[in-house]
Order: structure tokens, then C-alpha cells, then sequence
């Protein structure tokens, strides 16, 4: 089995992926990481923003927001990483950085690139070349920590 990736600008969801998408954060980031907080933010469908998925049988498994650099001078940002609960273990969330990666060097190239990583995935995100910017800080209750790559 193979998985499917899409890199797709948000005009090209359809409802049903978009649901499935947003589906997939819920659980994740509020219900399995008991934090609620409002996931649904009015970023999904500006500009230029682009939605990175990964299927396998039709099923959501990994997913990554990437997000239009808000000034000539602003990173591109990536956010809302998610490899889902059954599919951890599987190294998805490599191959998920590498196609989030992709689309920022795609639509944005030689753009600086952030992300504002979960403080104990620093290391994870270092092996794809990025480096902490600042200190650690508190999100929604979860040590974060802000990370580039140039």
C-alpha cells in the first residue's frame, strides 16, 4: 500500500477534505491532547495558504498547514502537524515534513521557513535542519519552542 499526497491551495479542498482535515485536528489537538483551544482560526482558506495530506486507502493519516508569509520579509510558516494516533510509529511525520517542505520550496522558494514546534519534538524537527529561535514558552498550556530553517 502507497500512500497518496496532495498538496493542495485551499480553493482546491473539496468539503469533504476539508472536513476530514478539520476532523483530524480535532481529535488530535483538542481531544487527545485534552487542550481546548480554537483550532479553527480563519487561516485555512486565505491567500495563498496550502493544505499537505497524506491518504492511505482513503483514510487521513498526516497532515500539515502551510501558511502564506504574511510580508515580503516573513517566513513561510508551517503549523498543525498531525501524524494520526493509529499511524504513529510509521516515520509519517518525516515523510510529511519532506512534502510540507516540498510545497514551502515549491510556492515560496529561498524563503526562510518557521515553525512553532512542541518543546520535546526539538529534535525531530533538527534532523530536517531546523534550529530553535528563542526560548521555550508556554501554548495553550504545552511547552513550544520557535524553530527556522533558511
Amino acid at each position: 500500500m502507497e500512500m497518496q499526497w496532495l498538496d493542495c491551495h485551499h480553493s482546491e479542498l473539496s468539503a469533504q477534505q476539508l472536513y476530514t482535515v478539520l476532523a483530524l485536528r480535532n481529535h488530535v489537538f483538542i481531544v487527545e491532547q485534552n487542550c481546548p483551544y480554537q483550532d479553527v482560526d480563519g487561516q485555512d482558506l486565505r491567500a495563498e495558504n496550502r493544505h499537505v495530506m497524506g491518504f492511505l486507502d482513503g483514510k487521513l493519516l498526516a497532515y500539515a498547514r502551510v501558511l502564506t508569509p504574511s510580508l515580503d520579509s516573513a517566513p513561510v510558516m508551517i503549523g498543525r502537524v498531525i501524524v494520526s494516533e493509529e499511524a504513529r510509529g510509521l516515520k509519517l511525520g518525516y515523510r510529511l515534513m519532506e512534502k510540507a517542505l516540498e510545497s514551502c520550496d515549491t510556492h515560496w522558494p529561498q524563503r526562510t521557513i518557521y515553525l512553532s514546534a512542541q518543546a520535546h519534538l526539538e529534535g525531530f524537527y533538527g534532523r530536517l535542519g531546523f534550529k530553535a529561535v528563542g526560548d521555550v514558552y508556554m501554548e495553550d498550556n504545552i511547552p513550544h519552542i520557535g524553530m527556522q530553517k533558511a
